[in-house]
């Protein structure tokens, strides 16, 4: 549609508006609805935030002797993992099971993309931005999908159910998500890059998948896990970059067509591996 003129780039926002907003949400409390919260669930919840920290320590090692900005772009780009966007629509075909598990995981992932994951990487390049707790904690409750995440958290705790009417309308809104997710990320799509930043994003997107690959390696076969468990951090493990990066990197000074072609080419690999990841997984 792009590539003929029907629609252009632009586009792309007005769609993510609607995914962020509406579709998004609406998917979040139809797939909760009926969730009982459960130890499994906070420890995904509790992962989501593990491997962010964990990426971003090894970004800020691997990136050390490079300037402050290129640091702060590799750790942007090696954290953090698209859910709501990509793997949700990606997966919920094939494991509408997984689809809880999916959530309560980017509930923590949203801790760190939201605020977290900038307030730990500039404590760990040095620079002097304030980024306290007051503002992570109104960042969060800014981001549409993070306040219902938390609102069902809450009504599914305290076993809280909503009217099968108000349910049956969202069903129906939710079922969008998948589509309208994945073809706003064509919109977006570019493979276009000035030689010279080439090489900063070769070892980006390496280190990234290289972590990844580690992660998957071992819930596929060191941590015993249920068998549902695995198939979903095995998959989040080799997850693309998230909305969230793209945003955080271009405000700490990157050149968006550097930042826009990083994520393009992390949906090309990420695509790759997750329908890798499934096929062996059954």
């Amino acid at each position: 549609m792009k590539r003929i003129g029907l629609l252009s780039k632009a586009d792309g926002g007005t769609l993510s508006v609607i995914i962020v907003n509406i579709t998004l949400p609406a998917t979040v409390i139809v797939s909760l609805a009926s969730v009982v919260v459960s130890e499994t669930l906070f420890f995904l919840l509790v992962m989501g935030i593990i491997l962010n920290i964990l990426v971003i320590m090894i970004g800020s090692r691997a990136s050390k002797k490079r300037p402050v900005l290129e640091q702060k772009f590799q750790m942007y780009s090696m954290s953090g993992y698209n859910i709501g966007n990509f793997s949700l629509p990606f997966i919920q075909g094939f494991y509408p099971l997984a689809v809880p598990f999916l959530l309560m995981f980017d509930i923590g992932n949203s801790v760190m993309l939201t605020g977290g994951s900038t307030l730990l990487i500039d404590k760990m390049v040095g620079t002097k931005e304030e980024t306290t707790l007051k503002k992570i904690v109104l960042s969060l409750f800014k981001s549409a999908p993070f306040t219902v995440y938390m609102i069902m958290l809450l009504l599914r705790i305290g076993q809280v159910g909503l009217p099968v009417e108000v349910l049956g309308i969202l069903e129906m809104v939710a079922k969008a998500n998948g589509f309208l997710s994945m073809f706003m990320l064509g919109l977006y799509f570019e493979l276009r890059l000035p030689k010279k930043a080439m090489h900063l994003v070769k070892e980006v997107l390496v280190w990234r998948y290289l972590c990844g690959i580690f992660f998957a390696l071992l819930f596929a076969f060191v941590i015993p896990l249920s068998p549902l468990l695995r198939v979903v951090l095995v998959v989040l493990s080799v997850a693309p970059m998230p909305t969230f990066s793209v945003i955080n990197s271009v405000k700490a000074g990157m050149p968006e067509e550097t930042v826009g072609f990083t994520s393009s080419i992390s949906i090309l690999i990420s695509l790759v591996l997750m329908t890798f990841v499934m096929m062996l997984m059954g």
